[in-house]
């Protein structure tokens, strides 16, 4: 049985990542910090077949120790700070986590495997926020990385530390360049579910409207269910590498908003969108479009959710939580 620890298990791809393993019958261990995490029970009931373990990414000695556990055949980080507006509220803390972290646990994959450092196959979640003031239209793997944000240098770090023990040391690492990708499980801080359950809430009369930051940007949107699949792809792969995971298509914010309100039957929406310089970022990334080329052909991977029906399923989701609180 192939064994798989991962970090950041308790979020949105953690737990789609953990589906995906525990039905190709891995046995997996997710890495949690703090017994009393909020977290917990979201994991027990949404992965009830992962072992969880205790750790923290800014601890080696308990990144070893769980190692020592899990004995995995297979690591994936997905562990970081990954809200990029709170960056810029506390840029140290995402340093530490988002960059150092990713030093801290390549580091204790290679004590932990120093007779054999390709017998862990290891991967790391970098992100399209590394290219920032984009270089190239669309971006590829050798695109010129300019990050806008403490947390894409903070992830720019962590892409080429891996590249680096990768070559240094022999270790089977490879990192995975994920675009924007959003399903029901996202954290409300993010853009496509405070949308989604701001529309919901709108649509039941509950709530009057909703505050929102740069229209024009875009982003090119996919289904973190789909992503999970490249990322185990990854590192089925006899050689390591790093890929460009996207979509390929770029939609606005005000598409965004297109798709979701008329999912609830309105069309003009300009009554119920307000915009605050608060939710400006400091420095904006303007169009992220993702070049998935290299993916296609290596991995044998394609996105099979499109934007409209990722949106609609968001604001289903949402429709259906807001409908059982009020009964509640």
């Amino acid at each position: 049985m192939t064994r798989a620890l991962i970090t950041g298990i308790t979020g949105q791809d953690g737990l789609y990542l953990s589906e995906l393993l525990l039905s190709k019958g891995y046995e997996v261990y997710g890495l949690i910090r703090g017994q009393n995490n909020p977290k917990f029970d979201l994991v027990r009931e949404t992965v009830p077949g992962v072992k969880l373990l205790t750790g923290d990414l800014g601890d080696v000695s308990s990144l070893l120790r769980a190692l020592e556990e899990a004995q995995p055949d297979e690591v994936y980080n997905l562990g970081a700070i990954s809200f990029v507006a709170y960056s810029w509220e506390n840029a140290m803390l995402t340093t530490d986590v988002t960059a150092k972290g990713v030093l801290n646990i390549l580091e204790a994959v290679r004590l932990y495997s120093h007779d054999d450092p390709s017998k862990v196959r290891f991967y790391q979640a970098s992100s399209s926020e590394m290219f920032g003031k984009v270089q190239e239209v669309p971006q590829r793997e050798e695109t010129l990385l300019w990050p806008r944000s403490p947390y894409g240098v903070a992830k720019v770090f962590g892409h080429y530390m891996t590249i680096n023990y990768r070559e240094s040391y022999g270790m089977h690492a490879s990192s995975g360049i994920l675009f924007n990708h959003e399903s029901p499980r996202r954290g409300f801080e993010f853009v496509t579910r405070k949308v989604t359950h701001a529309v919901a809430r709108i649509s039941l009369g509950l709530q009057d409207e909703i505050v929102m930051g740069n229209l024009d940007a875009k982003r090119d949107w996919g289904f973190a269910g789909d992503y999970v699949e490249a990322m185990w792809r990854m590192l089925q792969q006899d050689t390591a590498d790093d890929y460009v995971i996207a979509t390929g298509e770029t939609h606005s914010i005000h598409e965004l908003l297109d798709v979701a309100f008329k999912r609830v039957g309105i069309d003009d929406w300009s009554k119920y969108v307000k915009q605050d310089p608060r939710f400006m970022r400091p420095a904006e990334v303007d169009l992220l479009i993702g070049d998935p080329s290299k993916a296609h052909e290596v991995l044998g991977w394609k996105p099979k959710v499109g934007f409209t029906e990722l949106v609609e399923m968001m604001v289903d989701n949402d429709l259906a939580e807001q409908r059982a609180n009020v009964g509640r």
